[in-house]
């Protein structure tokens, strides 16, 4: 779809099995077998993470290891390992943030905004195999137009799902799914919906809201709203002091004109200029970002010792990244430029010359 018939693309990628494939990229072994990450049941433990094989054996998540074993006595349980599994979570991070703002949720869980890029869905394919092949973890992703639709449609198909939910058919996703799978419906919000004989999504969205609100208060019309699908929720990147301040530019269709690319880099360094001088910040950092024809998303940056907020400095320099990481007439799909290790300032700095840098 274009750029236009989405009005916002958010993504949201979560790992399957997070804790239990980490286990199994260190021992092969296990692959395939009734497995839970977790405690052991003489300790009182619970299962932190259990293997596709054993979840069909009715294993879950946080349920006591003793119960576990009583259902799968063939089960194997191993101690989780943080260390390792934080070293993964940052690889699967690290994969995703080239591609747009990052909101991470927890260490096997994100969303990233894909809103104003071209072919998100294609997109959203390309960073599931993105994350597959970077750290050979499995993943699923959901697409939508809003934070709420994309986490229940990346839990929709597991493992190693992809559900793109098109803009305007949030509400006839969500409407036979049940009510517990909406962002704030918790056990006793859902046992009071039972008592109601509202069970699903769709019978929530068309509800009679004066009985809503005899239960719910004022709660009621924002529940109806987020069973139609309804969330106007951002992807919040950045906590506290901004740390980069960035433009970038998906082209309709794959560009290899260099004289074209060169003005767009110029434009977007002329606005991340003007951005730095509104916040009366100056950048040491400048980056590049290139996505290629095939996806392939990657930064290359440099840094300077006296800090810059001009256009014509920051472009000398964006144009030495580009110039020098950009293969003669490779297809571009998308070209970004920005800046980061912020500071305040409150003196603007006199234009210099980079000469040979």
């Amino acid at each position: 779809m274009s750029i236009t018939e989405w009005p916002r693309a958010i993504l949201h990628l979560d790992m399957d099995a997070f804790y239990v494939n980490v286990h199994v990229l260190d021992y092969p072994a296990d692959a395939g077998v009734p497995l839970v990450i977790g405690g052991r049941p003489e300790q009182r433990g619970v299962v932190a993470s259990a293997s596709y094989e054993a979840r069909k054996l009715g294993v879950r998540s946080a349920m006591p290891t003793s119960h576990a074993l009583r259902l799968c006595p063939q089960l194997k349980i191993v101690a989780a390992n943080w260390p390792r599994i934080r070293e993964c979570s940052r690889q699967v991070m690290d994969v995703l943030r080239p591609f747009g703002p990052l909101e991470q949720m927890s260490v096997d869980e994100a969303y990233v905004d894909l809103s104003g890029q071209g072919e998100p869905e294609a997109l959203a394919a390309h960073i599931r195999q993105a994350v597959k092949m970077a750290t050979g973890l499995p993943a699923s992703v959901g697409l939508a137009t809003s934070k709420l639709v994309a986490k229940v449609a990346s839990d929709f198909d597991k493992p190693e799902g992809l559900t793109v939910v098109q803009p305007g058919a949030e509400a006839t996703f969500l409407a036979p799914l049940p009510a517990r799978v909406i962002w704030g419906i918790g056990p006793r919000t859902a046992e009071k919906l039972t008592q109601l004989d509202i069970h699903t999504c769709g019978q929530l969205a068309v509800a009679d809201l004066g009985t809503l609100q005899a239960v719910f208060g004022r709660q009621a019309a924002d529940l109806q709203q987020r069973a139609q699908g309804v969330d106007g929720r951002s992807v919040h990147a950045e906590r506290g002091q901004v740390k980069s301040i960035s433009q970038e530019r998906t082209f309709n269709t794959d560009v290899n004109d260099a004289v074209f690319l060169r003005e767009q880099l110029r434009k977007m360094c002329s606005r991340v200029a003007q951005e730095l001088q509104r916040k009366n910040l100056l950048a040491y950092t400048v980056f590049v970002k290139f996505r290629w024809a095939d996806f392939t998303t990657f930064t290359r940056q440099r840094s300077v010792t006296v800090g810059l907020d001009d256009a014509d400095e920051i472009y000398r320099l964006a144009a030495a990244i580009w110039q020098e990481n950009w293969p003669p007439e490779r297809r571009m799909r998308l070209l970004g430029v920005g800046v980061s290790k912020l500071e305040e300032t409150a003196v603007r700095q006199l234009g210099f010359d980079f000469g040979s840098q």
